[in-house]
């Protein structure tokens, strides 16, 4: 569209004059149909491009929910979060989905198809927001800003946001890493739609992923002095500790004294644990939370889509279990819940409830995955406040929960992990304490704390499952601990059946889909598909 339009996303982030925590309106101009001499010309400019880099993870388009910059997928599937959280938790032992749309059976089922249409989206979302961080960055050189009159602060700034980009798209590898194993690599310094991409092998992105997160550190905020939900090195830090944890998967070489060091710089940094766990998955956990170390931020009014914590909500519940005490009176899907591996997680201790376990149901089994009653639902998720109010929701749906990418207590979990797995520099005095600072916020008191010979590497799976359980993490953990394929580990469904069988090694990483291998002769297609 060449008029004017105007993105209005509640997100302390895209205000980037605007203190921390506070959100607004934001009028913005369209980029993507004019010139880059036009939408670059000015310091202002550039603002708003960075602000379309972060729009990208909380919108299927600017142009309203019901459009997606995502082709062949429908626009409700296609939020970046809500194609990231189905791959992740679908998959394993923590979810499972009531609806038979195309592809989520295989999914449910761990067994996805080449095209499965979530999986396809996932890697199409990936690699669109890498190609926006790309322009930005081709468009933010120092020689592009002396070009157009862009100097002294106002360069320094855009230095700032030319890391972020950086770190955006790093990310955005990151997933695709995890996820593809090895998909196609483009940077700023290759031209658009002259020469296919060419394919990037899994040891050579982890590579570049941690090379580009170390290059960005100096160029960064400091830890929690960026505008809220823009990444700062705190971020930096975080997904260097996750990616250092997994770097023997990645790799086939083990960085665990690695992923000590960059979680210790996270913890040292000065974040605190939320007191009331699940005030953190509330609708105003924007508000006095320095737990969370980025986010992607939501309105329900403004900026909405049918994917984020929109779904996360909504997804879980039905009419039947009163969707106005979820903040959503007009909503409730009934899709997700558990499987019966979940709820096993939270037995009581000396008599106190761990406070983290919410769910909602009499019947923890699943005889039939298309009936959402069967399966435990999660309450975890609500778009009530603190207080106990709803925010302004539109028509009664949308979600003003932001989603924490990274926060404080995925840290004390890596540094802990990556004592237990041998990493040299840690502490394990340190880890206790830290296991400890969430059981006790967890239970209530320290009837819940555990000793030292209680940390075992399984431990950690399973304090893991409990902290962080539906935030996105489980199907990376489970391949890290070994027990995602293969046997030694079972679940309702997994691989098609209903007591659980073997799935094959090969399904560690997804299938680059077919349509990508045929539109692009460099790529080939991952062992066993």
């Amino acid at each position: 569209m060449k008029n004017s339009f105007k993105i209005i996303l509640a997100s302390g982030f895209l205000l980037l004059g605007l203190n921390s925590c506070k959100k607004e309106d934001l009028n913005l101009t369209p980029t993507n149909d004019v010139t880059a001499e036009n939408v670059y010309a000015t310091p202002a400019g550039y603002k708003n491009s960075l602000v379309k880099l972060y729009a990208t993870y909380a919108l299927t388009s600017p142009s309203g929910s019901d459009n997606s910059d995502v082709g062949g997928l429908n626009a409700g599937f296609a939020d970046f979060f809500r194609l990231f959280w189905t791959s992740q938790e679908l998959t394993t032992d923590e979810a499972i989905c009531a609806w038979g749309d195309v592809g989520i059976p295989e999914l449910n089922f761990g067994i996805p198809s080449n095209d499965n249409q979530f999986l396809r989206g996932l890697y199409s979302r990936s690699l669109l927001q890498i190609t926006f961080c790309n322009e930005f960055l081709r468009e933010s050189t120092p020689e592009k800003l002396t070009s157009r009159n862009i100097t002294g602060a106002d360069a320094t700034e855009i230095t700032k946001f030319r890391a972020e980009a950086r770190f955006l798209r790093a990310f955005q590898y990151w997933v695709l890493l995890d996820a593809f194993g090895n998909p196609p690599f483009v940077t700023e310094e290759d031209n658009i739609g002259k020469i296919a991409p060419k394919q990037i092998q899994r040891a050579a992105l982890f590579s570049y992923v941690e090379s580009e997160l170390k290059a960005i550190e100096g160029d960064l905020a400091d830890a929690r002095a960026n505008e809220y939900g823009r990444a700062d090195k705190g971020a930096d830090w975080a997904l260097l500790a996750r990616l250092y944890l997994n770097a023997q998967v990645y790799t086939g070489t083990a960085k665990y004294t690695e992923a000590i060091t960059y979680s210790g710089k996270v913890i040292a940094a000065n974040y605190q644990l939320k007191n009331n766990y699940l005030d953190l998955f509330k609708s105003d956990n924007d508000k006095n939370n320095t737990e969370n170390i980025l986010t992607i931020n939501y309105d329900g009014i403004n900026g909405t889509n049918y994917g984020g914590t929109t779904f996360l909500i909504n997804a879980a519940i039905n009419a039947d279990m009163a969707p106005a005490s979820f903040g959503v009176p007009n909503g409730g899907w009934g899709g997700n819940r558990t499987r019966q591996n979940l709820p096993a997680l939270f037995p009581d201790a000396n008599g106190t409830l761990d406070k983290r376990g919410v769910f909602f149901g009499t019947k923890n089994t699943i005889d039939d995955v298309g009936t959402f009653t069967d399966g435990l639902r999660v309450t975890k998720f609500t778009n009530r406040t603190s207080a106990n109010t709803t925010p302004a929701s539109l028509n009664g749906t949308f979600s003003s929960l932001d989603f924490a990418l990274f926060r404080l207590a995925e840290q004390y979990l890596i540094y802990g992990e990556a004592v237990a797995r041998g990493g040299s520099g840690g502490n394990a005095a340190l880890a206790l304490t830290y296991v400890n600072a969430l059981r006790t916020r967890a239970y209530g008191n320290t009837s819940g704390n555990v000793n030292a010979a209680a940390l075992t590497t399984d431990f950690y799976l399973d304090e893991r499952g409990r902290e962080l359980y539906w935030e996105g993490h489980r199907r990376t953990d489970l391949i890290r601990f070994g027990k995602f394929a293969g046997s030694t580990y079972l679940w309702p469904y997994k691989g098609g059946v209903k007591a659980g069988t073997s799935i094959p090694a090969y399904r560690n990483i997804f299938a680059i889909p077919t349509a990508d291998l045929i539109a692009n002769p460099n790529l080939v297609q991952n062992t066993g598909y």
